[in-house]
């Protein structure tokens, strides 16, 4: 009976098999053949190695989005004569729900929350026009950094007396799946004056590359506005805006089958540079031993 449960092999592991290591005419080795993943000078130790597997989530995205509100728009608006911060939330799923039933966003005892920045992620998109890993079961495609300072790359005067080039130690980094990433965002505050000012803040901010800079940078563009004016009998007005951003960000996930096949590290080869001397007469050597 046949077994079904046989998985088939990709290009890469048909084109190793095809692979034959040359032997001269009558030699026969007693060693069998290794593959390349069990070889001893492809394997690399972990011990005292700190740096943890790269990866960057939707939540890496989000707290990007939210990073550029808080630290670099900074909205707030004047009110009472005072310039007020406006807070900065995320759009769970009560919250969301509460606003488009009641139009507005309250409190635990029933106050609306005004001024407010409400921001929620509607949709993830592949986006194909941008180059791939080609096969995730293989991600055989990554691109390598230089790592400027690690253990093995330290800065001392002995090194550079003795023309000593210092092993430079790499990361290997999985292609990533780039993706499109749209935002459902909503202002509300108590008067048009108030809106204008936070619009034009966060409009100028389109088209840039928001996020922390010491960690990831996604390039965010906004669009269109709609502005409405809430008047609810016996209740304060309101003014409330929608708008959508849309985010080009990319996915590493932390999952099994990112991991590079190998190391994931790399270190370049350590020399050291010698000078040399030459002499006309081979006498003259014991000279130079003498003094």
């Amino acid at each position: 009976m046949a077994d079904n449960n046989v998985n088939p092999k990709n290009q890469r592991q048909l084109s190793q098999d095809s692979i034959k290591p040359y032997q001269a005419e009558g030699y026969k080795s007693s060693k069998a053949n290794i593959s390349d993943d069990k070889k001893r000078e492809y394997q690399r130790s972990v011990k005292e190695d700190t740096n943890s597997k790269f990866k960057i989530g939707l939540k890496d995205i989000d707290e990007a989005i939210f990073y550029y509100f808080n630290k670099v728009i900074q909205p707030s608006v004047i009110q009472n004569g005072l310039s007020k911060e406006v807070p900065v939330i995320y759009g769970s799923p009560e919250r969301w729900s509460a606003v488009q039933k009641d139009g507005f966003f309250r409190d635990k005892n029933g106050k609306i929350q005004l001024p407010l920045i409400m921001v929620k992620r509607d949709s993830v998109t592949k986006n194909r026009s941008l180059g791939n890993k080609l096969d995730a079961n293989n991600p055989i495609n990554f691109g390598i950094f230089e790592k400027k300072y690690s253990s093995k790359n330290q800065y001392d005067r002995f090194s550079i007396l003795n023309n000593r080039i210092k092993t430079t130690e790499y990361q290997g980094v999985v292609i990533p799946d780039y993706v499109n990433i749209s935002y459902s965002c909503i202002i509300f505050t108590e008067y048009v004056e108030q809106m204008n000012k936070l619009v034009e803040s966060i409009n100028y901010a389109s088209d840039a590359y928001w996020g922390d800079p010491n960690k990831f940078n996604f390039r965010a563009m906004i669009d269109n506005y709609t502005t409405a004016t809430e008047l609810t009998q016996g209740q304060d007005r309101s003014v409330k805006t929608s708008f959508e951003i849309k985010l080009l960000g990319h996915v590493i996930p932390d999952a099994i089958n990112t991991a590079l096949m190998g190391s994931a590290k790399f270190f370049s080869k350590s020399a050291v540079i010698f000078g040399l001397e030459t002499v006309s007469d081979i006498n003259q050597v014991d000279n130079y031993i003498d003094e």
